[in-house]
């Protein structure tokens, strides 16, 4: 079985203080650095929104070096996934040279593309993929696809043949989205938890109030520990062939990441989980399965 890697989507969320982070931390705390005492991955979302820096990417392995088995996925720029405008090499070049520390220290474990609902199976779109993999090749490549016409063993083979990942997802399985289905056709295996918040999923169509957790009130939802053994078991299954698989949860408000992710750990065997003494208060269910806080 290949090395299993459970983390959350992001780690910067000014509801977590209080909850996964000291309510007053004093001015040398560093959010990374903590996060990377209870886990050995977080995926880094703020590369979706633009390219990084490579200031960035080495103050990101220099935060975890006090965890020597922290491994970082990177979701890859939208303007390759969500726009369909012819791209340059220097865009490309841009964005890997952002993350060129963090590969060049070992730390990359994968990089994600996460594609939109709209983006649907067709073959304008598989070339857009194709062209992508050769953009990007030489670095383990993970695909999210979130329409339900990739739901056809042609995408499994397709993905195969170019050694790409498809990501598992969990989701509200609304209208024509993909269902929840772990594959695994390249050599890395990834699984993302996104919550199954029916009633939020979608924006209103008003424009109207998304809730207490604001715009990410689709992510609001905590697993139960039945749903968490569930997926721990689909993950044991990924990872008996992957030569690694990582489990990122991004139902984020209120640090229920942390909390669903601890589980995680727990379901796929781990026995010495520690926590936040603040997140056992605010998720008391925690207190079966922490070793220490």
């Amino acid at each position: 079985m290949g090395r299993i890697y459970v983390g959350t989507a992001g780690w910067s969320y000014k509801d977590w203080y209080g909850i996964v982070y000291p309510a007053q931390p004093d001015k040398e705390f560093k959010e990374l650095d903590y996060l990377a005492r209870f886990f050995n991955t977080v995926e880094v979302n703020s590369t979706f929104y633009r390219s990084a820096n490579s200031f960035m990417g080495a103050a990101w392995v220099r935060k975890t070096a006090h965890n020597p088995d922290f491994l970082f996925t990177l979701k890859v720029w939208q303007r390759f996934t969500h726009r369909r405008e012819p791209y340059g090499a220097d865009e490309v070049d841009l964005y890997l040279d952002g993350i060129r520390p963090v590969a060049d220290a070992g730390k990359l474990g994968a990089l994600l593309l996460q594609f939109p609902w709209s983006f649907k199976n067709g073959d304008r779109e598989r070339q857009w993929l194709s062209g992508l993999f050769s953009a990007f090749s030489g670095f383990p490549l993970v695909v999210e696809l979130r329409h339900g016409s990739w739901d056809v063993p042609a995408t499994a083979d397709f993905l195969a043949g170019h050694g790409a990942g498809l990501a598992a997802i969990d989701q509200p399985v609304i209208g024509n989205s993909i269902p929840p289905k772990p594959v695994l056709t390249g050599t890395v295996g990834y699984i993302r938890l996104h919550g199954r918040n029916y009633a939020n999923w979608f924006p209103p169509k008003d424009g109207g109030d998304t809730g207490a957790a604001g715009p990410g009130a689709r992510y609001d939802y905590l697993y139960s520990a039945a749903e968490i053994d569930e997926w721990a078991g689909k993950v044991k299954q990924i990872a008996e062939k992957a030569e690694r698989t990582f489990v990122i949860q991004n139902n984020h408000p209120w640090g229920q990441a942390v909390a669903n992710s601890l589980q995680m750990k727990a379901a796929l065997g781990e026995d010495m989980i520690t926590a936040p003494e603040t997140l056992v208060e605010k998720y008391p269910d925690l207190r079966r399965i922490v070793s220490g806080v």
